[in-house]
């Protein structure tokens, strides 16, 4: 027969209880502040990780736009001397082609006498500049000089005859012949031109000539 349960018994119950509850209540806050401590650990580990790469990001950043700003000032360095080069070739065309206008044009029955290199115009908003006007009395020519003649550059030429008369209103009662020269023309350009109507200047020798044959039809604006 069992014996019978005490007070006593209760109360050391209570203690045994009592002492596994403190003592799985430090365990906890033990576990706790370990935790703590490892989630701190952590949070500085990774705000240090973010400062060194907010520092490399930046670095980056600033290395870049050295790059692009020394890359940029590349760029305008090589275009300046690539526009002054052009600008050298095209002065070449021009001085090759100039004295030849007005033997060219004659020879097409077009009796020019008076050529001016470089004619300028700028009124009323109106600004163009030509490479070499040759002009008699009720006839001109005006002629394009290109190092490396494009269909672009033909384009952009008939749009401009499309407006000289504008600019240069006191020969708007000529008839305005058109021509495009270059020392090297890119394929079928020269037969482009020539169907818009262009005289076409090229190298012959050690000068220049009109390749533009008999059956000719030349356009005027």
């Amino acid at each position: 027969m069992s014996e019978p349960v005490t007070l006593e018994d209760i109360y050391q119950l209570f203690r045994a209880s009592a002492e596994e509850f403190d003592r799985r209540l430090r365990e906890s806050d033990l576990r706790r502040a370990e935790m703590e401590s490892i989630f701190a650990e952590a949070k500085l580990e990774n705000e240090r990780r973010a400062a060194e790469a907010k520092l490399e990001s930046d670095r980056r950043a600033a290395e870049a736009e050295r790059s692009m700003a020394e890359l940029k000032r590349t760029v305008e360095r090589t275009s300046k001397a690539v526009d002054s080069l052009t600008t050298r070739w095209g002065r070449f065309v021009e001085e090759l082609v100039e004295p030849a206008v007005l033997r060219l044009f004659q020879e097409k029955g077009i009796d020019i006498k008076e050529v001016y290199p470089r004619a300028r115009v700028k009124r009323q908003g109106i600004a163009m500049e030509i490479d070499i006007l040759g002009v008699d009395d009720t006839d001109l020519v005006v002629v394009e000089c290109k190092s490396r003649l494009s269909q672009d550059d033909v384009d952009e030429f008939i749009e401009k005859l499309t407006r000289f008369k504008i600019a240069f209103p006191h020969y708007k009662n000529y008839r305005a012949y058109g021509a495009v020269a270059g020392i090297e023309i890119n394929e079928g350009v020269d037969r482009y031109a020539y169907r818009k109507g262009l005289f076409v200047i090229k190298p012959s020798g050690d000068t220049v000539a009109i390749i533009n044959d008999a059956d000719f039809q030349p356009n005027t604006w």
